[in-house]
């Protein structure tokens, strides 16, 4: 999906191919019966910047972007009210997000690594700042299943304990934008350790991609959104389906009510 993968690539152009960005993301509509030499124009730069932009997005013509975007536009997307309301915008956005993760899974990819997780000696979670608490849920999941799961957002710990990894182990480093130098650091000394290493991120290209086995991508926020603001939907369904896939291949109802047994003198 274009839109989706120049939000995901967007961190890794240059000032000006994030303006040809931009007025992809923005006019769309319009790019589609452009040449490359208007969307130059309208995007004050060069022909060369603009080709070095479809070539980023991995098409080998401007042609093929343009027939490929069409395609795009033509899927209608999930609105579930018409009514303008802050409660109706944001579900549609959670939908549509969720709808954009489905359509671009690696379904193969996602068995490989639910193996991955079931033959681990220790798996190991990396995030920072908001991503920790996709993280730390995460390692509770596993552990219910009796894994050997934690989470860790301390960057001294991180390194720490990658370090001490071997090729028995299992690293999932969660970085919403890919860009954070500590889940970077972290992730690579644990794959220097022998590690199997994956990254769940929306940061096509980003430096956790590059340095990581296996990628799982999310869906990258909007350019002109402020940080702050972007959600972890992608991040926490990814997980949700890793959880799901590990349990469809081991476990029973006889292990949840186990669980189920052990917890219930907890509760009033």
């Amino acid at each position: 999906m274009i839109i989706n993968k120049i939000k995901g690539i967007y961190n890794s152009l240059t000032k000006r191919e994030r303006k040809v960005a931009d007025y992809i993301i923005e006019r769309a509509p319009d790019v589609i019966h452009y040449s490359i030499t208007e969307l130059a124009n309208w995007s004050e730069v060069s022909e060369t910047t603009v080709y070095r932009v479809i070539k980023k997005l991995g098409f080998t013509g401007y042609q093929n972007f343009k027939i490929a975007l069409a395609k795009e536009l033509s899927e209608p997307s999930i609105n579930i009210n018409d009514k303008k309301d802050l409660f109706s915008e944001f579900h549609n956005k959670i939908c549509n997000s969720l709808n954009t993760v489905y359509k671009n899974l690696n379904k193969t990819l996602l068995e490989k690594v639910a193996d991955k997780i079931l033959n681990s000696k220790k798996l190991i979670f990396f995030a920072v700042g908001r991503s920790f608490p996709v993280a730390l849920d995460s390692s509770l999941k596993f552990a219910a299943l009796g894994l050997a799961a934690t989470a860790y957002s301390d960057p001294h710990m991180q390194v720490i304990v990658g370090a001490n990894l071997t090729n028995n182990d299992m690293v999932i480093s969660i970085s919403h934008s890919g860009y954070i130098r500590d889940v970077f650091k972290s992730t690579q000394i644990a794959k220097d350790a022998g590690a199997y290493t994956v990254a769940i991120t929306s940061g096509v290209d980003s430096p956790l991609s590059t340095v990581v086995h296996e990628v799982i991508y999310t869906t990258p926020s909007d350019p002109s959104e402020n940080e702050f603001t972007h959600d972890r939907i992608g991040e926490m369904y990814i997980v949700e389906l890793l959880y799901n896939i590990v349990i469809s291949k081991k476990f029973n109802d006889e292990h949840f009510n186990k669980l189920k047994n052990v917890i219930k003198p907890k509760k009033f």
